[in-house]
């Protein structure tokens, strides 16, 4: 596992270092293998294509910046940290927003703020009579409102401040996670009319 972790790291740095030069339709796998020392077969043998290779990227990358950052206590820091690394990742986040479908990013970053939201979700209804379905829909609730505002900052090519962007999301939505469960668990006290 350890082997094939470094192999995946290589082709993903060979790769980032290519899309600072050229546009991810004009880099070939051999490019690719070319530029870490492997050969076709090896990039075969951990992606089916270049774009697995890009999805691989990202989730190991929003994977890393949200590592211990995805409970109530520390759901801001993990928002902030998620803008952090795709600013830090600019010429390869910014080729891969051309290169793709606004379908193929929205479903990543949905995964990647997916998770911190249910974690937090998780958290806070304890004890509370709240269904999964019911979290799930808070979830992806605020998760449509978070990957909406990254998208725009993205399309506007990461020029603001993402720290100011984090404040104001954090702003808009304390206490309204906990506020959302509650709701739904008064509404469950109430008499049907």
């Amino acid at each position: 596992m350890a082997d094939s972790n470094i192999t995946r790291n290589a082709m993903a740095a060979a790769m980032k270092a290519l899309m600072k030069e050229k546009k991810l339709s004009k880099i070939s796998i051999s490019d690719i293998c070319g530029a870490c020392g492997m050969n076709r077969n090896s990039f075969y043998y951990h992606f089916k294509d270049i774009y697995d290779l890009v999805e691989w990227v990202c989730v190991e990358d929003g994977t890393k910046a949200l590592q211990g950052k995805k409970n109530y206590e520390n759901w801001q820091e993990g928002f902030c940290q998620i803008f952090e690394a795709v600013q830090e990742n600019k010429p390869f986040i910014m080729n891969v927003y051309h290169a793709l479908s606004r379908e193929q990013i929205e479903n990543y970053l949905f995964r990647l703020t997916r998770d911190l939201i249910m974690n937090v979700i998780k958290e806070c209804s304890k004890g509370m009579n709240i269904t999964a379905s019911e979290q799930s829909f808070i979830a992806d609730f605020y998760k449509y409102s978070f990957v909406g505002v990254m998208l725009d900052w993205i399309k506007k090519g990461m020029k603001e401040n993402y720290h100011e962007i984090v404040n104001d999301i954090c702003i808009t939505m304390s206490g309204n996670i906990k506020n959302s469960l509650q709701n739904f668990a008064d509404s469950k006290k109430q008499p049907k009319q």
